[in-house]
C-alpha cells in the first residue's frame, strides 16, 4: 500500500511523459515530396515543391498553393517523391478548395505508402506539435541537385509548442511554433501520437525581437474536405497518452493485483485449512460413531449367542441334544462369529485420514469446474483506459481459445517463457503485429510496431525464414515460440500502439 500510494503522488507531480519518437517517425513514413514540374529541351526539371501526406490508399492531401500553378497551367505536372526508397510517380489533382487552402492529389497504385490518422475532437491551447516536411533552405544547405529532389528523402522533422486555435483567412487554423520554411506547405502537424492536427500553410513574418509563429489548417476544416471529396479519414478520438504513461499505470495495476492476488490465496487457504479441519472432524466423529455401533452391535450378538447357549443346555433331555436345541448352538456360534467379524472390521484411526483426504478432494473438484477449462469462447473489448490507439480499428475481437494455442480453430499461437503470442507480418503494410493472449486473466492484447521499410524487410526475411506450424501439429506451440524469437529481436523497445481487450464467455 505504501509503494501503490508513493507512486500516486510522483504521478500527481510529475510532469506528464512525451510519447515516443518513434510515433513521429511512424507517421514520417506517409510525408511526401510534391513537386510541380515542366517539361523542357534539356527534360524534366522542377518548378516548385511541396509537401503532403497520405490520407487514404492512392490519395495525398496538400495545400491549394502548392498545386495551384499545376491546375492553371496544363503543361506543368505533378509528381510524387516518396519518403524511402523509389523514384518519383505522377499525381493528378483531384479536389482544390482554394478558401481553405486545400487539395486532393491522386496517385499510382504502384507507390503504397501508409496513411496518417488524423486526431479527432477539439484541440488544445497548448501541448507539444511536430511539423513533418520538405523544408527547402534544408536542400539548399545541404546542395541536393535536381535528381536529389526527385529522389526519395526523409522528411524534416521540427518541434514546437501548439499556441492556439484562431481563424485565418476564412478558415478555421491552428497556431504553433515548430519552425516551417517554404517547401513545408502542405505538410501534416502531428500530435505527440503521430495523429495530424492541422496542414502547415504559412508563417508569420517575424524579425528583430518578434516571435516566429506558423500556421496549419486545422483538422476541423480537413475531415470534412476530404469526406465531401469521397475520402473517409481514419479519425482517432482518442487522449493522446505516452507509452510510458501506460507502463506506469501498468505498473501500479500490477502491484495491485498482485496484492490482491496475495490476499485472496490467503483467503483461500484458510478457507482450505477450515475446510480440512471440518473435514477431519467430520471423519472422525463418523468412524467414532461407525465403531461404537459395531461394539454395541457385537454385544448384542454375545449376548444372544449366550442366551441360545444356556436355552441350549437347559432344554437338553438326558444328555441328549435334540434337533431345536443343536440349532440354538448352531444360532449362538454364528452370534459369536458374527460379533468375532464386527470387531475385526472396525474401522480404525487410518479410515479418518481416507475420509478427510477424500473430502478436501471433493471440494478441490468442485472449485476447478466452478473456473472452467477446455476450450474458451470468447468475445474480447478493448480496454481504452489500458490501451494507446493511433490508427487501428478497436472492434471486437471473437476468440475460441484452446488449451493448446489454437485460436478459432486455425491460427497456433507460441509458447515461449510462459506467454502465448502470435507475431504477424503482414506482405502489403510497413508494420509488425505482436498478438497476446492469456488465458488465466482472459486477457487479449495487440502490440503493433510501424517500420521504415528497410525495417520491414529485415522482419519479413525474418519471417519467411519459418513456417509457422497448424493447430494440432505436434509440439507446435514451443516450435512457433523459439521460431517467433527471431522476429521479436527485431523490433524496437517499444511499440507504436498497444491495443488491450478483456475478454468475456460468448452468450450462447
Amino acid at each position: 500500500m505504501l509503494r501503490l500510494l508513493l507512486a500516486l503522488i510522483l504521478a500527481l507531480f510529475a510532469a506528464p511523459a512525451l510519447a515516443d519518437a518513434g510515433d513521429i517517425a511512424a507517421a514520417a513514413r506517409g510525408v511526401v515530396r510534391v513537386v510541380i514540374v515542366a517539361e523542357g529541351d534539356e527534360g524534366v526539371y522542377p518548378v516548385s515543391h511541396g509537401s503532403g501526406f497520405v490520407v487514404a490508399p492512392g490519395r495525398i492531401v496538400t495545400n491549394a498553393h502548392v498545386v495551384a500553378a499545376a491546375r492553371e497551367d496544363a503543361a506543368l505536372r505533378v509528381a510524387i517523391v516518396p519518403p524511402e526508397s523509389g523514384g518519383a510517380v505522377v499525381g493528378r489533382v483531384l479536389a482544390f478548395d482554394a478558401r481553405r487552402d486545400l487539395a486532393l492529389i491522386a496517385f499510382g497504385e504502384t507507390l503504397r505508402l501508409p496513411a496518417l490518422a488524423v486526431a479527432g475532437g477539439a484541440p488544445g491551447d497548448s501541448g507539444e506539435v511536430a511539423a513533418v516536411g520538405y523544408p527547402m533552405n534544408v536542400d539548399r544547405a545541404q546542395g541536393l541537385t535536381l535528381d536529389d529532389i526527385f529522389s526519395a528523402q526523409p522528411p524534416v522533422k521540427s518541434r514546437g509548442d501548439l499556441s492556439g486555435s484562431r481563424s485565418a483567412r476564412e478558415f478555421a487554423s491552428l497556431l504553433h511554433t515548430a519552425p516551417i520554411a517554404r517547401g513545408n506547405s502542405g505538410g501534416p502537424l502531428l500530435d505527440s501520437c503521430g495523429r495530424v492536427l492541422g496542414v502547415n500553410s504559412f508563417g508569420a513574418e517575424g524579425g528583430g525581437a518578434d516571435g516566429e509563429f506558423y500556421f496549419a489548417v486545422a483538422a476541423a476544416e480537413l475531415v470534412p474536405f476530404l469526406r465531401a471529396n469521397g475520402v473517409s479519414p481514419r479519425v482517432n478520438t482518442a487522449p493522446c497518452r505516452s507509452l510510458a504513461d501506460l507502463d506506469a499505470d501498468e505498473r501500479a495495476r500490477s502491484e495491485g493485483e498482485a496484492a490482491a492476488t496475495r490476499s485472496a490465496l490467503e483467503r483461500r487457504a484458510a478457507a482450505r485449512r477450515q475446510a480440512e479441519d471440518r473435514a477431519r472432524f467430520e471423519a472422525q466423529m463418523r468412524v467414532l460413531g461407525e465403531r461404537e455401533d459395531r461394539l454395541l452391535a457385537s454385544v448384542a450378538l454375545l449376548l444372544a449367542a449366550a442366551g441360545l447357549g444356556w436355552w441350549a443346555a437347559e432344554k437338553r433331555a438326558g444328555g441328549e441334544w435334540p434337533p431345536r436345541n443343536r440349532w440354538a448352538l448352531t444360532g449362538a456360534g454364528a452370534a459369536v462369529a458374527g460379533a468375532l467379524f464386527l470387531q475385526v472390521t472396525r474401522p480404525g484411526i487410518e479410515e479418518v485420514d481416507r475420509l478427510a483426504s477424500a473430502a478436501t478432494e471433493n471440494v478441490a473438484e468442485r472449485a476447478a469446474a466452478r473456473t472452467g477449462g477446455g476450450t474458451m469462447r470468447l468475445i474480447c473489448r478493448l480496454d481504452a483506459e489500458r490501451s494507446r490507439v493511433t490508427t487501428s480499428q478497436t472492434d471486437d475481437v471473437r476468440l475460441d481459445w484452446q488449451p493448446s494455442g489454437c485460436v478459432n480453430g486455425r491460427t497456433q499461437y507460441g509458447l515461449s517463457q510462459g506467454d502465448w503470442t502470435r507475431v504477424l507480418v503482414p506482405n502489403d503494410d510497413q508494420e509488425v503485429s505482436v498478438n497476446r493472449f492469456d488465458p488465466a486473466r482472459r486477457e487479449f492484447r495487440t502490440e503493433r510496431y510501424l517500420l521504415s521499410q528497410a525495417g520491414t524487410e529485415q522482419a519479413r526475411a525474418a519471417r519467411g525464414a519459418y513456417s509457422a506450424p497448424s493447430c494440432g501439429v505436434s509440439e507446435a506451440s514451443r516450435t512457433l515460440g523459439e521460431a517467433q524469437q527471431s522476429v521479436l529481436d527485431l523490433l524496437p523497445a517499444r511499440p507504436n500502439e498497444r491495443l488491450v481487450y478483456e475478454c468475456q464467455p460468448q452468450r450462447e
